[in-house]
């Protein structure tokens, strides 16, 4: 079996835009505060400021009140181009390069990301079966979130977010550019092997990648092309993984460096005006900027759907086929019922469960080698019983711990024996999701995300 994508060439008959990938929720939110920013620049005033007077105005009511439910689900298309004979984009009748599935959680202002890799085998409305990102050539926007929406399984999407050309480089170009730990597909697989330079060079494609490993400073065009790269073993899935990185780069680099984003508001209005089409509303995308002005630091959780096999279908085209179990869950986990934030019981409840009674598991989410040996070897240290160790399925930014056991706040007791490097890990249970895993050898297991990479790196890796 074939268990990798299959590659499209990107010459003269067509070509990936990766340029356009990056942000989806990046940019889903970027697409409402470029509201604020709006008024923003009008006023001369901070968007903080804005957002304090708008808030306590009716013209944005909360968002769970003007669209009369507590999550939004939003698709975010990228789309692909093409060159003319006169070496001039355009995207007549384009596929979708980029889908994500993202959930609006008002509840507790997260934001769900669910990547969906665009050679997924689906059936098409005119029944033929080909590759998902077909539906926008076919039928558009409308089509596409039929399509997809059907082939996740949800009843509908209720807006959309369509990215043109050269968006995302736009979009990290007006911020100056992020900074992103460059990883190669081993690194980003998190399978032992040493990490490495990118380098591939497209001259049709105007594609040129050559960066070094390693955290770095990437503007627009280095980002995108980080983002675009797929050259190798791993392919589209690695591809989905650095986009996610960046994505979250970008994020971070909005909330956290405020003066330069107020510095350049005008030019992130500007590429948001040009370069995105959706049908939020005005006063909708008002709403969400003054609801998620104040988003947690690390609120937005992605994933991709995982893939078992690939076939090639009647019209010729390598298609992939999901793994119908894990994509459920999935969905269920990400777009129908995400866990809501466990409520902090009293620290001397959590402190009375006894770490011997504990099972833990422990996978490395951080992309550093021995990241997961290190926790095992300080959990082990504090009297837990250390199961199995091993590598996640993909990097994560923030640590998160899942419980499947009886024991209440086992999973609130393991991230308190962390410390404060976990200070910022969710706890989730998955006693309310509908298909909890029997099989686990574990009371909790722990996915180490890169929020505890920093800490980790001054422990000792045990022998």
């Amino acid at each position: 079996m074939d268990n990798q994508p299959h590659l499209e060439p990107e010459g003269p008959h067509r070509w990936s835009a990766g340029r356009i990938a990056a942000v989806a929720a990046g940019l889903l939110l970027i697409a409402v505060a470029a509201t604020v920013a709006g008024f923003s620049v009008a006023q001369h005033r901070a968007p903080w400021l804005v957002i304090a007077d708008l808030a306590s105005r009716p013209l944005a009511p909360p968002p769970a009140q003007l669209f009369g439910k507590d999550r939004l689900l939003v698709l975010v298309e990228g789309l692909d181009y093409d060159y003319t004979a006169k070496d001039e984009e355009y995207s007549t009748q384009a596929r979708s390069d980029v889908i994500w599935a993202v959930d609006l959680d008002f509840r507790d202002n997260h934001v769900y990301e669910l990547s969906v890799p665009r050679d997924m085998d689906a059936v098409l409305p005119n029944g033929r079966e080909t590759k998902i990102n077909e539906a926008q050539a076919e039928g558009g926007v409308r089509e596409a979130q039929s399509v997809i929406a059907k082939w996740l399984g949800i009843p509908q999407f209720d807006r959309y977010v369509v990215l043109r050309v050269n968006t995302t480089k736009d979009l990290i170009t007006a911020i100056g550019g992020v900074d992103v730990n460059v990883m190669n597909s081993h690194a980003v697989q998190n399978d032992g092997e040493p990490n490495g330079p990118l380098d591939y060079d497209d001259t049709w494609g105007h594609l040129h990648i050559h960066l070094k490993p390693g955290f770095q400073h990437l503007n627009g065009e280095q980002a995108v092309g980080y983002m675009r790269f797929r050259h190798d073993f791993c392919g589209d899935p690695c591809r989905i993984k650095r986009q996610q990185q960046v994505e979250h780069a970008f994020i971070e680099k909005l909330r956290g460096d405020k003066m330069n984003t107020l510095l350049h508001l005008n030019d992130l209005l500007a590429v948001f005006n040009r370069d995105v089409n959706t049908n939020l509303s005005r006063q909708e995308e008002l709403s969400l900027a003054v609801a998620f002005a104040d988003m947690p630091k690390n609120a937005v959780v992605t994933d991709q759907v995982p893939y078992v096999d690939d076939k090639v279908v009647a019209d010729g085209g390598d298609v992939i086929i999901p793994d119908e179990a894990k994509k459920a869950q999935l969905v269920q986990d990400m777009l129908l019922d995400p866990p809501l934030p466990m409520p902090s019981p009293d620290a001397s409840a959590v402190a009375a469960v006894a770490p011997g009674t504990v099972r833990v598991d422990v996978e490395n989410g951080t992309g550093v080698a021995g990241a997961a040996k290190r926790v095992a070897a300080m959990l082990r240290k504090q009297g837990f019983t250390i199961a199995d160790i091993g590598n996640s399925g993909s990097l994560l930014e923030t640590t998160e711990l899942h419980e499947h056991t009886h024991i209440t706040f086992a999973g609130l007791r393991v991230r308190q024996a962390l410390g404060k490097a976990a200070g910022k890990a969710r706890v989730i249970s998955e006693s309310a999701s509908p298909a909890p895993q029997p099989s686990a050898t574990s009371d909790v297991t722990v996915i180490v995300g890169q929020d505890m990479a920093g800490s980790l790196g001054q422990a000792s890796v045990p022998q």
